[in-house]
Order: structure tokens, then C-alpha cells, then sequence
């Protein structure tokens, strides 16, 4: 009786895996006509589909997935050293012919990403402006965090009783930060308008991280001048001492050719939007941005905003709000900005800001000339390390081929993360940089130390790209008469603020540099003392025999 029992159910199991099949199959051929790309689909969906095909259609397919899911499970190691030339098939189902399949995933993205300009912004300014709130702003506006995040970071500011601060938490990522309020590092985020791919560089205002600010400004093509409207905020960072002064003086040199000046905190009770602490601002701030090289009417551009409430940053300030202001909002300013146009085909040149182990080494850095390519064989100087390129990364995606104005993480094989520090240089082997320990240059005196002179042997620091470096003037050649700016005959023994001077500059390491009229990015610097900005110089000329390296 049991057996009878058992073989009835059977039955029916039998009958149900028919109709299960019949129903698969009419599926099946419903969706024939969809090219299916294989690395899209999930194991599991696969399997179920096979087992209804039957055993026969089974290994056919198992067949075709085993051949495409090489250069998946592989990624791009396989195509790369293997096969160059291999590329992601797609099945087409039968009855699907003469169309072309989809691009690899990779080359997508790199074509995402070339599509639209690059730039990079450097958010700067005195301590307490508001940079890191404007910056993480941004980032909400664009759609970068979403609003559980924003909630925890409101609920977390308001425990430290820091209400305010939430928005800055965004940009501010270390425990370190969030509990001073201040920004130590540089902060680097991304988002993108409609035509252009921003990457935020969020620099510390504070003056114990003015080296901080001029890495980060160092990377940047354009730079917000935060200016806080608050009573008394914008006097301390104007005055003599105060960042806002350093900061511009430091930007102009380190090739930040564009200025947007975005006066912030106009929403504040002892501001209310005041057109006469605005003219105020800008009526102080032109002279002195003149006189730190800017042409104010083709480079510089002011506008009032909110950070903490995001007005005039995404979409124009309401007439309710601000009835004298009818100029455009920052995002409008930031998409108009025209850069100079870069050199794709140029020698390449990679100053490495920073460097990890991930699988293999990686060494991150802004492309100032040139173009990488995956599996390019690339030198880095000045320690001649020959490497090949693995693998570049782009924002936070995979690409084979990146241009100059890009910041950019490349892995590569043939060097040791031990054997690079910052400032190295990653170049093209055809035409490497000059690696030197000294060289030419034309100073501009800023401001000395109290009872300090400028003479041959002075000391101080030297700041050139992500170079670092201890520094001494070995000798004064000329000095530039300031009104005609020609060369004057006599020689001169010292020199005092204010004054021009050519003169020799040596460092006690190798250090990967070029003229400035070759590569003003790579020929730019700024000499430092016990915390303050002392001079600004370019190279004007380099060794002989560094020329012909």
C-alpha cells in the first residue's frame, strides 16, 4: 500500500516538472530576442535556467560560460599580460544577429569619464570660514551623501554640542578633526554638474598646516577663497598674520590662476545679508589681490552664500532672501571657469603626493603633462626606478588611458612603496625630469623675520610641488631694479622686504624639478621659516648636466 502511495506522488512530481519545463521554454523563447551580456548575469540564475533546458542544453552552457568567464574571473590581469588584445564576449541568444555587443564595463567608464572636463578646486581661506561645510555642502547638493548619513552626522555634531558643525563632518573624516572643528589634512571629495567633473580639494586654514594647504593647493586649477561676513571673523584672517592674506599669496604662487571669492556666512544675525558688509569685503580684498598678481577683473569673481543652508551655492539666491544680488550661483561660476588647455601628447609628469601597497604599489598624484596608459613602462625619478603601469584608477573607477589635469591612483609593478617618498616624480623614459640639488631662481621677498636678513647662507624650507626640502641661498646674483625691472650692475651683498633678487638655491637632496618656463607647475616655489611664507620664486635655470639627464 505505501509503495502504491509513493509511486501516485511521483506521478504528480513528474507532472509538475513537465509543466515547469513547458512554462521555462515558452520564457525562454520570449526573451530570445534580448542580448544577454554573461558577465551581467548571476551564477544562480543561470543554473535555474539550465536545469530547465534539460541535461543536453546543461553542458552546452556550461560550455559557453567556462570560455566567457575567464577574463572575469581574472579581471584585467589576464587581458593585460596575457592576451592584450582579449576582450569581454557577450552571447547573443539564436535568432539575434549583426548587432555589435557592449563595450567591456572598464571601457565604459573611461568613456564616462572623458566625456566631460576635469577641474580641480581648492577650498581656502582662515581657519573658521567655513570651507569644510561649504565642501560637504556640495556634496549633498550634488547627491553625493544621502540624508541617513546627514542624520547621523547631526546627531553626532549635536552630542559634542556642535550643532553647526554636521556639515563639515563630511569633509572632515578623522576624530581628530571632528573634535577641534578644524581641517589637518586635505580633504578630497568629487561631484559633477552637468558639463564638468569637479574634484574638491578641502585645504586646513589653520597656520600650524600651512604645508597641508600648499599640497593641496599645489594640485588644484582653480581656488574658493572662503571669506566668513561674521563680525570680527573677517578682520582676524585680513590682518596682518591672519590666513586669508597667506593663503591668496601662496595660491597665486602655486599656479592657482582663477580666484572665486564666496563670502560666506551672510545668513549670520550680525550680517543678514548686508549689501554694505559685502561692498566692505570686496572694497579691502581688490587692492590687496592686485597687489598679490591677480587681474581682478578677468580672474576674480565675488559672491555672497550660506554655506550652513546651501543658498546661492546650487540655485540663485531668492529676491526674498537677498534682494540686491542678481548674479549667478557657485555652481553656475565653477561650470564658466575656462583653464588654460592641457598637453595630452606632452613628456608625462606625475608628481606622487602620496603612496600605499595594494596589490602591488600605488602612488597617487595630479597628471600636470602628459597621458597613462595601462601597461605603459614609465620611469620614476629621481631614484631611475623603471615600472610598468598595472592598473589606473580614476575617482573611484577602473580606466586603461588617462590625460593631463586628472588626480589619478596608478598601481605599478618594479618598484617597493619603501623606495618612494612624496615629491618623486612619475615620467615619461624618453624624456625624464631633471633631478638636481641646485639651482637657479628669481625670489620675491614677502615678509621677513623680525631681525632676520637675506643674504647668502639663509636657510629655510623649501616647498616646490610635493617636495618638501630643507634649503640654503648659496648666493645673491642680481637684484631686479623694482621699477624698471632690468638687472642692476652692482652685485648685492643683502637684501630687504619687498625686493626681487636672482640667486642660487641648494638643497642637500635630489630633487625632481624644471624651469618655469618649461613647466611652471614643476618650477614654481615657496621658501618657509619657522612657520611663515618668507619668499615666492620660480627656477630660471637648472644645472647642464641635469639638462641633458
Amino acid at each position: 500500500m505505501m509503495d502504491s502511495w509513493i509511486s501516485y506522488f511521483w506521478l504528480f512530481d513528474v507532472i509538475d516538472i513537465e509543466e515547469d519545463i513547458k512554462a521555462l521554454q515558452l520564457d525562454s523563447s520570449a526573451e530570445d530576442t534580448v542580448l544577454v551580456n554573461v558577465e551581467d548575469a548571476r551564477p544562480d540564475e543561470a543554473i535555474k535556467h539550465d536545469k530547465a533546458d534539460g541535461e543536453d542544453s546543461l553542458m552546452e552552457e556550461e560550455r559557453k560560460t567556462d570560455d566567457v568567464e575567464k577574463p572575469d574571473m581574472l579581471e584585467d590581469e589576464l587581458r593585460d599580460e596575457a592576451h592584450p588584445d582579449l576582450k569581454p564576449e557577450h552571447v547573443e541568444p539564436k535568432g539575434v544577429s549583426g548587432k555589435e555587443s557592449s563595450p567591456p564595463e572598464d571601457m565604459q567608464v573611461e568613456v564616462e569619464v572623458n566625456k566631460k572636463r576635469h577641474l580641480n578646486v581648492v577650498f581656502i581661506g582662515h581657519v573658521d570660514a567655513g570651507k569644510s561645510t561649504i565642501g560637504g555642502q556640495i556634496l549633498l547638493l550634488s547627491g553625493q551623501v544621502d540624508d541617513r548619513t546627514i542624520q547621523k552626522y547631526e546627531k553626532e555634531a549635536k552630542d559634542k554640542n556642535r550643532e553647526s558643525w554636521y556639515m563639515a563632518y563630511i569633509m572632515d573624516t578623522n576624530e581628530e578633526e571632528r573634535v577641534k572643528g578644524i581641517t589637518v589634512e586635505v580633504g578630497r571629495a568629487h561631484f559633477e554638474t552637468e558639463t564638468t567633473r569637479f574634484t574638491i580639494l578641502d585645504a586646513p586654514g589653520h597656520k600650524s598646516y600651512v604645508p597641508n594647504m600648499i599640497s593641496g593647493a599645489s594640485q588644484a586649477d582653480i581656488g574658493v577663497l572662503v571669506i566668513s561676513a561674521r563680525k570680527g571673523e573677517f578682520e582676524t584672517g585680513y590682518e596682518r598674520g591672519g590666513q586669508t592674506r597667506e593663503h591668496v599669496q601662496l595660491a597665486k604662487t602655486l599656479g592657482v590662476t582663477k580666484l572665486i571669492i564666496v563670502v560666506n556666512k551672510m545668513d549670520d544675525p550680525t550680517v543678514n545679508w548686508s549689501k554694505e558688509r559685502y561692498d566692505e569685503i570686496e572694497s579691502k580684498m581688490v587692492p590687496f589681490l592686485r597687489s598679490s598678481g591677480y587681474n581682478v577683473k578677468k580672474d576674480v569673481q565675488f559672491l555672497p552664500i550660506s554655506g550652513l543652508f546651501g543658498s546661492n551655492l546650487k540655485t540663485r539666491l531668492e529676491k526674498s532672501v537677498c534682494p540686491w544680488w542678481s548674479g549667478h550661483c557657485l555652481f553656475e561660476v565653477l561650470d564658466a571657469v575656462e583653464v588654460p588647455p592641457r598637453d595630452p601628447n606632452g613628456p608625462l609628469r606625475m608628481p606622487i603626493i602620496d603612496k600605499f601597497k595594494d596589490m602591488g604599489t600605488v602612488v597617487m598624484g595630479k597628471i600636470e603633462s602628459g597621458s597613462i596608459r595601462e601597461g605603459d613602462n614609465l620611469l620614476i625619478m629621481p631614484n631611475k626606478a623603471a615600472v610598468k603601469v598595472l592598473a589606473i584608477f580614476c575617482d573611484e573607477d577602473r580606466v586603461r588611458h588617462v590625460g593631463p589635469g586628472e588626480n589619478v591612483r596608478v598601481r605599478l609593478s618594479g618598484v617597493e612603496e619603501d623606495d618612494l617618498l612624496s615629491g618623486f616624480v612619475l615620467c615619461s623614459v624618453a624624456k625624464p625630469i631633471p633631478a638636481v640639488t641646485e639651482f637657479v631662481a628669481q625670489l620675491q621677498i614677502l615678509e621677513l623675520l623680525d631681525n632676520a636678513i637675506f643674504t647668502a647662507g639663509y636657510k629655510a624650507v623649501l616647498h616646490v610641488h610635493a617636495v618638501v626640502e630643507e634649503c640654503e641661498i648659496v648666493e645673491l646674483m642680481q637684484q631686479i631694479d623694482l621699477k624698471t625691472k632690468k638687472p642692476m650692475k652692482k652685485k648685492p651683498l643683502f637684501v630687504k622686504n619687498g625686493a626681487i633678487v636672482l640667486c642660487r638655491v641648494q638643497v642637500n637632496n635630489m630633487i625632481c624639478v624644471e624651469k618655469f618656463s618649461n613647466f611652471a607647475q614643476l618650477g614654481r616655489f615657496t621658501l618657509r621659516t619657522e612657520g611663515k611664507t618668507v619668499a615666492v620664486g620660480k627656477i630660471t635655470a637648472l644645472p647642464t648636466v641635469a639638462d641633458s639627464a
